[in-house]
């Protein structure tokens, strides 16, 4: 289920993660920030927010069920020309993640557990550098 919430900074962030407690932990985060963000628990609820939003950000989970984070993206890259960014934020720290999210059309890569320093830097670059305002 997709829950709607404002933005504080206008940047439309959108949380894929099937996990309730990553959901809560990230948007929280966000929240600290001064951010706030809508959530989808599979890539499938990912490709129905975009139908009805637009999203500067997806923080993306790769290993969401019914349709992982990396088909998801693709899917994106696809239907999107100018689509929104999108962060993996994985647990996987195998050997070229990485590089297999950059590939399927991601724009950056985080690891779990997610350091709140870390994450407000990769936010305030794209704030910066990349969301519509």
């Amino acid at each position: 289920m997709v829950e709607n919430l404002a933005s504080v900074r206008h940047t439309r962030i959108l949380i894929a993660e099937d996990n309730e407690l990553n959901q809560k932990v990230i948007l929280a985060m966000l929240k600290h920030l001064g951010y706030r963000a809508d959530t989808a628990l599979n890539g499938i609820e990912v490709l129905v927010a975009l139908k009805h939003n637009w999203y500067d950000l997806i923080l993306m989970n790769v290993g969401l069920p019914e349709m992982d984070g990396l088909e998801a993206t693709r899917q994106i890259r696809k239907l999107f020309q100018n689509g929104p960014k999108i962060i993996a934020v994985t647990a996987y720290a195998l050997p070229g993640m990485k590089q297999k999210c950059l590939e399927a059309g991601m724009d950056d890569f985080i690891l779990k557990p997610i350091r709140i320093d870390e994450f407000g830097a990769i936010l305030r670059n794209y704030q910066r550098s990349h969301f519509r305002t």
